[in-house]
């Protein structure tokens, strides 16, 4: 089943089935729990994300070509890091370039989001995706100057803007997708592919990462994993690199999931 999230005309959120015919149905109750698909049609008024994550995590240098493409060594555990809620974005709203804290090294990244659909702790590479609710596209928008030289070492600063972390446009159930790791993932910027790649170039694949990240560590449902991104970011462009700017279009494609777009602006202040 596709899950999408919306607002109808009286403001309430709710989540609905996406039918083949585009239009959706209302979902009944806790996704995290009992629901059901009900005959009435959703009044969609504006698409949302597909989750209001309780929490973001991030795998950091996952794909095997990334890490070639900018001289890093293999990692020999995945590499964590986090955004805060405040970073996810809707479908079709836009990314904000940081002006007030201002970054001029703004970069995109296609990225696989697992989605944890019950509470979760010392899975094992064998059960791990029977805690999978599904999957979604995301674009892990990072500004590199802040990752990189003025962060004191650590992500955080640089992945944690307002609108840096893009989800949707629908939630795939784990039922249509048996293997994430086969799945076709891309960039568009502009009309132009800048990044192509497969899941199955990740270095930890998805059972891998919900084994490690739930190790001693409760997983609560609404926990949204971000996998990491393949080879073609912007930053190891060349001959130089390949920056954000307002006015850009970006796209993520993920294979049996969909394209998630998002304009780009400088921050409103």
């Amino acid at each position: 089943m596709k899950i999408i999230r919306y607002s109808d005309s009286t403001g309430t959120i709710h989540h609905g089935a996406q039918q083949a015919d585009g239009s959706a149905l209302r979902i009944s109750g806790d996704i995290y729990g009992q629901h059901s698909v009900t005959t009435e049609k959703a009044d969609v008024k504006k698409l949302l994300a597909p989750i209001a994550p309780a929490q973001v995590l991030c795998i950091g240098l996952n794909y095997r070509q990334h890490a070639a493409e900018t001289g890093a060594k293999i990692p020999e555990r995945p590499i964590l890091f986090v955004k805060g809620v405040n970073t996810v974005q809707n479908p079709g709203d836009a990314i904000e370039l940081p002006v007030k804290l201002a970054s001029h090294e703004v970069d995109y990244e296609c990225e696989l989001a697992i989605v944890i659909g019950r509470s979760c702790k010392n899975a094992t590479r064998e059960n791990a995706l029977s805690y999978v609710l599904g999957y979604t596209c995301a674009n892990d928008v990072s500004a590199r100057d802040w990752q990189i030289k003025f962060g004191g070492s650590q992500w955080c600063r640089g992945k944690t803007f307002d609108t840096f972390a893009p989800l949707g446009p629908c939630l795939v159930t784990a039922d249509e997708i048996p293997n994430p790791n086969t799945l076709r993932i891309s960039t568009v910027l502009n009309g132009e592919r800048v990044q192509d790649s497969n899941t199955s170039d990740m270095i930890f694949d998805v059972p891998a990462i919900i084994e490690f990240l739930s190790g001693s560590t409760t997983l609560v449902p609404g926990t949204v994993i971000l996998t990491g991104t393949p080879q073609g970011v912007g930053m190891a462009a060349k001959p130089t690199p390949r920056w954000l700017k307002s006015g850009d279009s970006v796209t993520i494609e993920i294979e049996k999931i969909g394209a998630l777009a998002n304009p780009v602006i400088n921050e409103r202040v």
